[in-house]
């Protein structure tokens, strides 16, 4: 018997506990891993709290990270014993994830923990750090580099943001960083931000399609009015990576800064990224991501905290990274 955060669903009433399952309630996979560390993101919240039809079968473990060390496989890939780590795949979603103390999975969903992480820092990094990760990628792509001007990260707060601005000031970008808490000012300045701006100037729908220009890209994990005031500020030729819809999933804009400055937009699918793209991601947040950075970003809890924790990251009050202990 192990734990395990379990929300369900019929006719009648959503429920969700953290209960004791065995083995034979698992999914079918060809590996077995006990689970030491998870953490939650926004799309757990939302399972967790029943907010969005983001479970898509019943009952379910919410938890799309998990990491920790592999009891029995018939993968020749993955050996018994090893570190390891899974982000996305469609786990908490269409099959059980992280929130449990014990997970079966396809082993080639698996990622080798990086030898300079523990399983803990991995979940501090997440899918929202690997997202992050993606995020820069897809900028140095673009030809985005330090020389071509500040880079702008909206939801600076939160998880991908924090991240994405730790990574990008290390590789010498100037950093901007939009949040609505602009009381955590010291806290974004320390991950390497130069600038911080509020984000109502930002937030509000702007009949221009197109603005001075100030960032040579930009990482946004906000969508809606703030993705649209973005791409409208944003240099010829430059990029902006779009990761998430903290502020809404509409966006009104115009195709002025994508004919007549020449402006990309990078959708960040980070779910079902093919393995080779997320061996370079995790490979680079191996050297590019100080662990002692990712400490001071980083809060712990145990899976009864989840119920607290679920919807405020869904208010935007958590910041940084939240790192889920499954046996404590």
């Amino acid at each position: 018997m192990f734990n395990a955060l379990v929300v369900n669903k019929d006719d009648e009433e959503f429920t969700a506990e953290v209960k004791q399952l065995e083995e034979s309630d698992l999914p079918e996979g060809d590996v077995l891993i006990d689970v030491e560390y998870s953490t939650i993101n926004y799309k757990d919240g939302l399972a967790v709290t029943n907010s969005s039809p983001i479970v898509r079968n019943w009952p379910m473990v919410p938890g799309i990270d998990l990491a920790g060390t592999v009891a029995e496989s018939s993968n020749p890939e993955v050996t018994v014993g090893e570190k390891v780590l899974i982000n996305g795949w469609g786990i908490g979603e269409e099959t059980f994830g992280g929130f449990s103390q014990r997970a079966r999975v396809q082993g080639a969903w698996t990622i080798p923990v990086p030898k300079n992480f523990t399983t803990a820092q991995t979940m501090a990094i997440g899918t929202a750090g690997y997202t992050s990760m993606l995020s820069v990628l897809a900028l140095e792509e673009h030809g985005i580099t330090p020389e071509a001007g500040p880079i702008l990260v909206t939801g600076a707060s939160g998880g991908v943001g924090s991240i994405a601005i730790a990574l990008l000031s290390t590789q010498g970008y100037e950093v901007h960083a939009s949040t609505g808490r602009t009381e955590e000012a010291d806290y974004l300045t320390s991950l390497g931000a130069s600038t911080i701006i509020d984000r109502q100037e930002l937030s509000e729908q702007s009949k221009r399609p197109l603005m001075s220009t100030r960032w040579a890209g930009a990482i946004d994990a906000v969508g809606s009015h703030t993705l649209a005031n973005v791409l409208a500020a944003i240099e010829p030729f430059g990029c902006v990576a779009a990761c998430g819809l903290a502020q809404g999933m509409d966006l009104s804009t115009s195709v002025a800064p994508f004919i007549l400055r020449g402006v990309a937009l990078k959708g960040i699918f980070s779910v079902m990224v093919p393995r080779p793209q997320r061996l370079k991601a995790w490979d680079r947040l191996a050297s590019d991501l100080d662990p002692k950075l990712l400490e001071t970003m980083t809060a712990t809890f145990g899976l009864n905290d989840i119920f607290t924790l679920s919807p405020e990251i869904l208010g935007g009050k958590i910041r940084g990274r939240t790192v889920i202990d499954v046996n404590a």
